[in-house]
């Protein structure tokens, strides 16, 4: 039996939700900016690393702690602004905090 005060269930009729009565107050896919995620593309035992992310970006990763990214592996990186001259090749520089 339905709560009081709403129609029982059809089992022939999906049931609808009624319109949002405005759009969201925050945006629903919220990312922590300071992670990047995408595959290696120059990697090795570092401490210079290339990755693409899934938009096609180019990133130039300094990482002197960061250890072994094998070439193809995908990975999720906190990430820091570069502060140093180091030249990693090509993409946006960025230094990695953790792996």
């Amino acid at each position: 039996m339905p709560p009081a005060g709403r129609p029982p269930l059809s089992a022939t009729d999906l049931p609808t939700l009624g319109r949002p009565s405005a759009p969201p107050r925050k945006p629903t896919d919220n990312r922590p900016r300071d992670l990047i995620a995408g595959r290696i593309v120059r990697g090795g035992s570092g401490p210079c690393y290339g990755l693409v992310d899934e938009n096609d970006r180019e990133y130039a990763l300094h990482g002197p702690d960061a250890g072994e990214l094998p070439i193809g592996a995908f990975v999720t990186l906190r990430v820091a602004p570069r502060t140093d001259g180091v030249d990693c090749g090509p993409g946006i520089p960025l230094r990695i905090v953790t792996g």
